[in-house]
Order: C-alpha cells, then structure tokens, then sequence
C-alpha cells in the first residue's frame, strides 16, 4: 500500500494536543488495513522525522439509537498514535 493512502487525516482534539506537547506524539486516522509497519513508514516517508512506536486503536462501529430504536449508524475507525524520536516533530499549523 502506497504512503499517501495509508494516512488519512490527522487527529486534531484537545486531548491529541495535550499528548503532542507532552509526550512528542501524533494522532492519525489511517487506513483500516494499515499494519503499524505500514503507517511507521508512511509518516517517516510523508513528513522526514524518525518515528519511534506505533499504537494503534481500532474503533468499532455502533448504532445509533433514538427511543429505543436504531436510527442510523456511526462508523468505525482506526486511529494511530504515533511517538516520534527526540528532537523531531510535526507542526500542521505552522504560522498560524
């Protein structure tokens, strides 16, 4: 799997701020068939910075319910979590 399909989106909450400026991690939703191989190269490949683990959460689907009944349905994701080596970061809003 090619690098720029691996990687979705970043994870911008406050809680993926709080572990960014803590703990030198980033947060992605990645492909669902992305293996934490995978996503270590893509983000070394797509950002140049050295990456140190991969954690990965998947997220299942749920239902949504109103009164009782099933309304529609959330979908599920996969998310990573990704420690970077000292020194290295990424900024998405650089300037801002």
């Amino acid at each position: 799997m090619e690098y720029t399909q691996v990687l979705i989106k970043p994870l911008l909450t406050e809680k993926t701020s709080t572990v960014k400026d803590a703990g030198r991690q980033v947060t992605f939703f990645v492909h669902p068939a992305a293996n934490k191989i995978e996503i270590k190269r893509a983000v070394e490949k797509a950002f140049d910075v050295k990456v140190e683990a991969v954690n990965v959460v998947n997220k299942a689907a749920v239902n949504r319910k109103r009164q009782g009944r099933v309304v529609g349905r959330a979908p599920g994701c996969k998310k990573a979590y990704v420690t970077l080596a000292q020194g290295d970061k990424i900024e998405f809003f650089e300037g801002v």
